[in-house]
């Protein structure tokens, strides 16, 4: 049901992207780098076929039984693999063990900030921070729409200082109980905080990808940070439209039964 309630948003979200796209390119006067050529399109998506197949694999052997999420992940690896060494033959001995060494870092790192989040996410429930919040929010209002543009504000923030993984394990069950007393559909609320802790990541000061960004473009996180921020507008304006109209998001999985 998740799934399905992120295609539509996924829509949205495309949609307001192109649309800023389009605006520069005709504000600044960008031109395209090469004529649009049909034989190019499918001769790309031929030529990328093989690793466009790697989500299918995940969703459709979750789908169908044959993996556990966990199995899922571990086969797309061991499929991402195969692509690299045999058929686009990129990954030379020496590559795969400098990412098997960074991926051994990067998920031992994420792995302690999860297990630390776990356990503060039970301090929170035995204390009852849980219901004590619950209560001042709803003491503040009742109001759904209100609800989740503070909460919006609240994931947005988190999602600049934290890890995604770790935000999910500590503010979901401080969250989740108000949002079934008001009434918001937890797959709407899923889809939303997801986008949300996505938005984190790019915004500053501390977004991680902003990082990334930095990086492998080798420019300073000033020039980093100046870039991107017209680009949060269009994001934005997707995660308003998917919070206000909860349809965007329900309408898909009732449509296949997922949900009432």
């Amino acid at each position: 049901a998740l799934f399905l309630g992120g295609v539509i948003p996924g829509l949205v979200m495309t949609l307001f992207m192109m649309g800023y796209v389009y605006y520069c390119a005709r504000r600044y006067g960008m031109g395209r780098d090469q004529a649009f050529s049909w034989r190019t399109l499918i001769m790309t998506f031929i030529a990328a076929l093989p690793a466009l197949l790697t989500p299918a694999i995940i969703i459709g052997g979750m789908t169908f039984g044959w993996f556990t999420p966990t199995e899922a992940a571990i086969a797309a690896c061991a499929w991402a693999i195969v692509l690299g060494i045999f058929l686009y033959r990129t990954l030379t001995p020496k590559q795969f063990y400098k990412v098997s060494m960074d991926t051994i870092e990067t998920t031992a790192g994420v792995l302690l900030i999860v297990g630390a989040a776990s356990l503060f996410g039970w301090v929170l429930t035995t204390t009852r921070v849980t219901e004590y919040t619950t209560e001042a929010l709803l003491a503040l209002t009742d109001n759904r729409y209100v609800i989740l543009l503070l909460t919006n504000v609240l994931l947005l923030v988190i999602g600049c200082f934290l890890e995604p993984i770790a935000s999910i394990s500590i503010l979901v069950p401080v969250l989740m109980p108000v949002i079934v007393k008001v009434g918001i559909d937890p797959v709407h609320f899923g889809v939303m905080m997801t986008l949300n802790l996505m938005i984190g990541l790019l915004h500053p000061p501390l977004g991680m990808v902003l990082f990334v960004l930095s990086r492998v473009a080798k420019l300073s996180i000033e020039r980093t940070t100046m870039a991107i921020l017209p680009w949060l507008i269009p994001l934005l304006l997707s995660l308003i439209a998917i919070t206000m109209i909860p349809e965007l998001t329900l309408w898909l999985p009732r449509v296949v039964g997922m949900i009432k």
